[in-house]
């Protein structure tokens, strides 16, 4: 069976509701859009239902023994030459790539904080279709800011308590 955390609207923004627990989530600047309107570099978050691929943590900020030992998706610790193609004209969009790399891209490995954390949402990516959006995840939320570029965020600490409360193949229905 599956889990299924809701982004809910609320007064004061959006709550990602896991159960028994809500915390307050950061969406995109732009709002939320339907998954056919999205395109790359638009600041929305795409509606839909979208599976968790995997966890990334920063080795160096979050120690191995915070995340559950035992977890229905993969976990990785990040490194320094970790990034994900935002090209639309590389074979690689909206996929991890090695660092350097020649395409556009976000860098993983990044010092504010951001990515701590990184849970990829299986968005646009089964197979990806250029210019439809790309790098959609649920990381950590920055404390002085109120938007995303279109990802999900949560507090560290949230995330950090979310993610103890994964029992099964998770998706998150936006």
């Amino acid at each position: 069976m599956n889990q299924i955390w809701h982004l809910r609207p609320h007064k004061t923004g959006c709550l990602l509701d896991i159960g028994r627990t809500q915390f307050p989530c950061l969406i995109g600047k732009s709002g939320l859009v339907s998954a056919g309107k999205k395109k790359e570099g638009d600041g929305a978050t795409p509606k839909g239902c979208w599976p968790v691929r995997c966890l990334y943590f920063r080795p160096d900020r979050i120690a191995r023994y915070q995340l559950p030992a035992r977890l229905p998706l993969s976990v990785r610790a990040l490194n320094p030459q970790d990034g994900w193609c935002d090209d639309a004209s590389k074979g690689l969009y909206n996929y991890p790539v090695r660092l350097p790399f020649s395409g556009s891209h976000e860098k993983l490995w990044r010092t504010d904080g951001l990515y701590n954390i990184i849970m990829p949402l299986g968005y646009n990516d089964a197979p990806p279709v250029a210019n439809k959006g790309s790098a959609i995840f649920l990381h950590c939320a920055d404390k002085d800011s109120s938007v995303t570029k279109g990802c999900l965020a949560l507090t560290q600490a949230d995330l950090l308590a979310a993610i103890q409360q994964i029992h099964n193949h998770l998706y998150i229905n936006i």
